[in-house]
């Protein structure tokens, strides 16, 4: 019987999948070297849409599959990050304006009201985002892929597969430099969202590592934590495999 690896070198072996990541991906490194033209932006904002919204069906179907209420709590906190805080009830005495019904013009906060705002700083319109008519066939199929995976999967796979967050922090600081430098049309603005999550991903990686280390202490259980995570960062990658190849819809 396959012994499990010691919590040291567990954490080591997810690190290793570091070369796995989407950074490397040619489009990646096209979009950060500034050889990308505002179409082919634009269309990576676009699909990337159909992504974030993805994220809190995911995290609802990890925290479903969690028999830990301590482990569901926790991850509740990603629902609100990403769809904004829930609307104020109607009112005065709940904090709605005096008239009575919360500002319906009151803009969202979160990570989907964020990507937004990037949609229209790199010039495209909030309707042909939220249509999903640029979505390409392959990164619908991808995220579609990874949403059934958590679904299905025990929780602890689901969140192992968030753990490319542990990569991400960087890539999206080194992208905000990036796009700065190489793409001085993108109204400053859109750099919200990256702002914003690049501190909340160096947090939740850390408290998403631990529930991994913690949680999966059998061979099986890590080895099923590794492949979660190389699934992941495969989901990514074929995700720019479509957006690079753009006509795929």
């Amino acid at each position: 019987m396959a012994q499990p690896l010691t919590r040291e070198r567990f954490a080591a072996r997810l690190y290793d999948l570091r070369e796995r990541y989407w950074d490397s991906h040619p489009f990646h490194l096209r979009l950060h070297s500034g050889g990308c033209t505002p179409p082919e932006l634009r269309r990576w904002v676009a699909n990337r849409w159909y992504y974030q919204l993805c994220l809190t069906r995911k995290n609802a179907a990890i925290i479903a599959n969690c028999p830990l209420p301590e482990v569901r709590r926790a991850w509740a906190e990603r629902l609100a990050y990403q769809d904004g805080p829930a609307a104020p009830l109607p009112g005065p005495e709940r904090g709605a304006p005096a008239g009575g019904a919360p500002d319906a013009t009151a803009p969202a906060e979160g990570g989907l009201a964020d990507w937004l705002v990037l949609a229209e700083a790199v010039g495209l319109d909030r309707a042909e985002v939220t249509d999903e008519r640029h979505v390409t066939r392959g990164v619908r199929f991808a995220v579609d892929g990874y949403l059934h995976f958590c679904q299905t999967r025990a929780w602890t796979e689901g969140v192992a597969a968030a753990l490319t967050e542990m990569f991400s922090p960087d890539h999206m600081a080194q992208r905000v430099t990036a796009w700065r430098t190489h793409y001085g049309w993108i109204d400053p603005a859109g750099y919200a969202y990256f702002e914003h999550r690049i501190p909340t991903a160096r947090k939740d990686s850390a408290r998403t590592l631990e529930l991994v280390l913690d949680h999966c202490v059998t061979a099986h259980q890590q080895q099923a934590a590794l492949d979660a995570l190389a699934f992941k960062c495969e989901v990514l990658r074929a995700m720019l495999d479509a957006v690079d190849y753009g006509a795929d819809r």
